[in-house]
């Protein structure tokens, strides 16, 4: 899949920095394709920064590839694998952009995502921003259902169940400062956007359109919901530090949240 040909160009001089996270493991099959999808952005004043886990396919150098020719394009590889939370650590350690946004290495953008978002943050004076987004399987193709953003969300409705999709998601680093990923093997995107609105002091704000898709498959880290029960027990008790009766309350809350309120943001198209 080519973008190249749905791409114009920003003044980047009067633009802001976006720096784009994106870690990445085994995902030669995929790669390419969000590649594309970042290439094609409107908005053109942006850094990618990709690191490798210790891939055993060719994942990297594919990306090694697409760096040779665009310096926007940066590849970090480690030698071993660490896991998703350090690799986001790490390639935000080295970001240097106004704004920092998060794309892995199986999903896709709209080709003006950043435009729009930006927009929609510069109008709005919101510190983080997330968007609709839209499933497809590992070949590309529409599985025809649609996650809404929420219009507006606070932190007390963050805490009770993660509302943003990772691969959405901006926030504005120049306010809100850089978010560092707890060690925790899943749920740490969750803990980072809790992290962003708790900074802000204001809640995000939700795009009413679909700017992103994201690609279910085997090995999705979300692909079967109810292996992840631990790791929202892990969340609470760990990451927030509360004690195990407040983590097993707020444990209820999410499957509250998840099973009876959240559906009603999800759309068969």
């Amino acid at each position: 899949m080519r973008y190249e040909e749905k791409r114009k160009h920003t003044d980047i001089a009067s633009a802001p920095l976006v720096s784009i996270v994106t870690p990445q493991y085994n995902a030669a099959a995929f790669i390419e394709h969000t590649l594309e999808s970042i290439l094609a952005q409107t908005h053109t004043n942006w850094e990618l920064l990709v690191v490798d886990d210790g891939s055993t396919d060719s994942g990297a150098e594919i990306v090694s590839r697409y760096a040779d020719s665009d310096s926007r394009i940066r590849l970090h590889r480690l030698v071993r694998n660490y896991g998703a939370a350090h690799c986001r650590n790490l390639a935000t350690e080295m970001a240097t952009g106004d704004f920092i946004a998060f794309c892995d290495a199986d999903d896709i953008w709209a080709p003006a995502k950043l435009e729009k978002q930006l927009a929609f943050m510069a109008e709005t004076g919101c510190d983080v921003s997330f968007s609709n987004y839209l499933h497809i399987d590992a070949e590309g193709r529409s599985l025809n259902r649609r996650v809404r953003a929420l219009p507006r969300l606070n932190y007390h409705k963050q805490l009770k169940n993660n509302y943003i999709g990772n691969l959405t998601g901006i926030y504005n680093a120049n306010v809100v400062g850089k978010i560092e990923a707890p060690q925790l093997r899943k749920r740490q995107d969750w803990a980072i956007w809790l992290e962003a609105i708790r900074r802000s002091d204001v809640p995000a704000l939700g795009l009413q359109e679909d700017l992103a898709f994201y690609r279910v498959h085997d090995s999705s880290m979300s692909a079967n919901k109810w292996r992840l029960v631990k790791y929202n027990y892990l969340f609470y008790r760990r990451h927030l530090g509360y004690s195990f009766l407040k983590a097993v309350y707020y444990l209820l809350l999410f499957f509250w949240e998840y099973f009876m309120v959240r559906p009603r943001y999800i759309e068969r198209l």
